[in-house]
This record gives C-alpha cells, structure tokens and sequence, in this order.
C-alpha cells in the first residue's frame, strides 16, 4: 500500500518529528503560487496597459442626460411615444417581450419625459454631453464613448451582471477584476492586486458577490479598503498591546502550521488563499497606510480632485485614492460610487438629483484623467466609467419627475492606455429607446479590457469549468487606438 501514500503525506508525517522545519522553510521558498493557479502567470501577448480604474456609478445612469442626449426629448415632451415619429422603436424585434410586459405594468411609461439638463458640444471633439461636466468635457479628447450598450436585467441585478457578465439567474460567476488577476498575477507584493473601495451593492443586487472570484478561488476576491490612513484594513490591525516582535513571532508560527496543513491537504484551495491573506496582510499593514495620507500631495493636486469641497470630497478621495494605488503597482482599483442601490437611480426628482450627482463625480473623474495624464500613467491605465443600465425615455408615474430602469440602450465610456479617445462608438435611436448601432453586450466591454491588458480570455482556462461564447465577449476594435 506504500505506493498509494502521497509523497507530501509522507514528508509531512516525518516532518513533524523535526517541528516542520524543513517544509516550512520549502513553503516559503516555492510561494505556493504553482499549486494556486493552473494557468502561467503574465500576458498572452503584448499588453498596452497595466493596470485599471473601473468606475462603477451604482443605480443606472441616465444615459440621454449624461454622455448620450436626446433633444428629441424635450421636442416630444409630454407626449405618447405612440404619437411621435420615435413611435417604431417600440415594434423593434430586440424589445424582450417579458420585459416589454414588465414595463407595460407601470403607468405612464409611454410619455416622454423631457430632458433636465442642457445638451453641449464639446468645442475639442465635437462630441454631445450634457452641461452638468464642465470638468470633464475638457477631457473629452482621451474618451471613448460606447453608446450601443445593453443588458438583460431590468433590475438592479444588472449590478452583478455587468461585474461577471451573468445574469443573478445564472448563478454566481467570477467577476472581471478576479479574471484580471487570476490572468497577470502581482506586480506589488506588498499590495492587494484588486482592491475595492467605497460601499458594494446590496445583497440582492449581488452584494460582495460584484467583486468576488467565485470559483477561481478566494484568494482573487476583491480586497475591501477603508479611506483611513489609522486602519485602512478593517479587522487587520493587532491590538495595542502587541508589539511588532510579537506579531512577526505570531505570523511565523501561524505560517508554519498552515503550511504543514497544506501538505496534508494540497487540495485544499481555501487553505492555501488563506495563508496568502494572512501573510499579505501582514505586509499591507505597512505598505497599506501611507496610499490615503493625502497631506503627501501638492494643494493643487488635493484641489484637482475636489477634496477641497463638500460635494466633491468623497469620490475625490477615492479618485485620488485609485491614482495612488496604481502607482504601487495594483492592478485592479474598484470604485463603488454611490453605495447600496446607488445614488444613480433617479426614479424621481431626478433634475436634482442628477445635477448633485454629476457635480460630485464631474471634478474628480476629471481630475483623475488629467493627474494620471501628467504623471505618465494614462497610457498604462485604463479607466472605465460604467453602470448597470440606462433610464427611459419616458417617465415614472403619472406625475413623473423621473426615470424607470432601461436595460435595451445605454452608454459607457472608456479611456486611458490603448484606448482611441475622442471618439463615439455605437447610438441609440433618436430618444435614447434602443441600441441600433455597434450595439455590445456587457462582456463585450470585459473582452477590450482584457484584450488591452494583454489577455485572451479563452486561455484563462480553469479545471471543470466551461465558459461561453457570451462570456468571453469580444474586444470592441472600433475603440482601440
């Protein structure tokens, strides 16, 4: 029967007589990554950029009053979209006829709802946005605009579906920030490699589940980040009274256990991420600290994100957080702005509400585009402005001061390293309905991302797991410089 004992078992029973000191000092040495990852580390070809900034506006962002207007809107205002010109798009075949009845339910659907914001062309691009980004139409020459975007979930389950290209109904599936490092592995060992700021979703929406791994393994989960120079880490601080000989002491103890465990169970993959996390946060706790002590930056860096304002302040501080994170060699920076179901879902008093919204994200966006550009570090960063879905062109109630839920037609954007700026890809019809042109579903915008980084996604393989076609996407090349 000796020839059916793992060799690992083996050298793990007779280990034990000399404390583990050997194994410990082989474990050390192999760094486990060989066991973790059935995939070779590192870009298929050669990548254009290096890391990414995926800007997530939580609640579905308006899509004809941000970055594809619709004056046809306040032209038909009032009206049924049965007496206007626009009345075809509601015969277009792509209209999936169980959310057509979904949106049948709610009163007043069919009346336009007139803009609530003024529409602008940019003087650099010529490109149509609204007048609430003043900052960000100066910017407007490293953007791609993707408006032919759309998605299958009418609800805020489309929060977890543009993050792992799922529908909720699917199960749940790894996100794109653990494919980005399940693929290129670290260039800080020091650091996370996919770090998470601000509030995810709520848990029916997905949760944590918009920035999980899933089956990849935990050890690719999105790593959640406190602004808070004391204790970014929430629960990885030791206590008071530990001292930094005693910690070290402990975390070498608690290492050399769970790598003997690992010989006795080398399948276990849950085992091997934890050792990781342990030991990562070990190093976090002073490499973490010094990214979000902004006293280090100039005045007018602080002010070119807006920190020195009340409406700016917060996403200022992520923005600024996400520059400095990628600057130590992070891959992956998601940003949650708003929160819970999100401030983006504008069902009513929307005028407000839109005009707040983009006066808090506008400065800072803007500023993280221009700060990366003079620092060298656009050209290697992609940043990507994305929500789950759009609104409707017609209003909410009978009474409407706001927007439904609109999954056919959207817009996106993208910029930075590889990217073509200055330009639009895609359109919806003439009051924002329908996607009609270089229409793309969500992994579609995974796909470039990857693509950019130098990743194809059907050589990420993963044992027992077989993707679809719908969930590789492909690279959207009308975008790509």
């Amino acid at each position: 029967m000796c020839d059916k004992v793992r060799r690992r078992t083996f050298l793990a029973d007779v280990g034990l007589g000399f404390t583990g000191l050997a194994l410990g000092s082989m474990f050390q040495r192999d760094s486990l990554a060989a066991d973790t990852t059935p995939v070779e580390r590192g870009p298929h070809f050669v990548p254009r950029a290096k890391s990414v900034i995926w800007l997530f506006m939580t609640g579905g962002v308006s899509h004809m009053e941000t970055f594809d207007p619709k004056p046809a809107l306040t032209k038909f205002g009032g009206m049924s979209i049965d007496d206007t010109p626009c009345s075809g798009v509601l015969k277009d075949p792509r209209l999936n006829k169980n959310l057509r009845v979904v949106n049948a339910r709610k009163k007043n659907w069919k009346t336009i709802y007139p803009l609530q914001v003024g529409v602008k062309q940019a003087s650099s691009t010529g490109m149509l946005i609204s007048d609430q980004w003043p900052n960000l139409e100066k910017r407007l020459a490293d953007i791609a605009f993707v408006r032919g975007m759309w998605t299958t979930d009418d609800n805020h389950g489309a929060q977890l579906q543009f993050h792992t290209g799922r529908h909720m109904l699917d199960g749940m599936f790894p996100s794109i920030g653990s494919w980005v490092q399940y693929g290129l592995g670290s260039l800080n060992d020091n650091l996370p490699q996919f770090v998470v700021l601000g509030g995810p979703p709520l848990d029916r929406f997905g949760g944590n589940a918009c920035h999980r791994a899933n089956y990849l393994g935990t050890e690719y989960d999105g790593v959640p980040i406190a602004i808070d120079p004391v204790n970014p880490l929430p629960f990885g601080q030791p206590g008071s009274d530990v001292s930094r000989q005693e910690q070290e002491a402990g975390i070498r103890l608690v290492g050399d256990l769970n790598r003997l465990a690992t010989v006795e169970y080398p399948e276990d993959g849950d085992l091997r991420a934890r050792i990781k996390s342990y030991e990562l946060a070990f190093r976090m706790q002073r490499s973490m600290p010094g990214i979000f002590k902004f006293e280090e930056e100039s005045a007018e860096t602080r002010e070119l994100y807006g920190l020195d304002a009340a409406p700016t302040q917060e996403f200022g501080r992520m923005c600024l957080s996400a520059r400095r994170l990628v600057e130590r060699g992070v891959r992956f920076v998601q940003i949650y702005a708003g929160g819970g179901m999100g401030r983006w879902d504008t069902h009513g008093d929307s005028k407000k509400k839109l005009a707040d919204n983009c006066l808090g994200a506008d400065r800072p966006i803007a500023g993280l585009l221009a700060d990366l550009s003079r620092r060298g570090l656009l050209d290697e960063t992609i940043v990507c402005f994305v929500t789950e879905f759009g609104r409707t062109p017609g209003g909410q109630g009978e009474k409407a001061t706001g927007r439904e839920h609109h999954p056919y037609g959207f817009t996106v954007w993208l910029a930075g390293g590889g990217i073509k700026g200055g330009v639009v890809h895609g359109a919806t019809d003439e009051i924002g309905f329908h996607a009609v042109e270089g229409r793309h579903y969500v992994t579609d915008i995974h796909a470039t991302v990857l693509h950019l980084l130098g990743l194809d996604s059907r050589r990420l393989e993963f044992p027992g797991r077989r993707r679809l076609d719908v969930d590789h996407g492909e690279p959207i090349q009308e975008i790509l410089a």
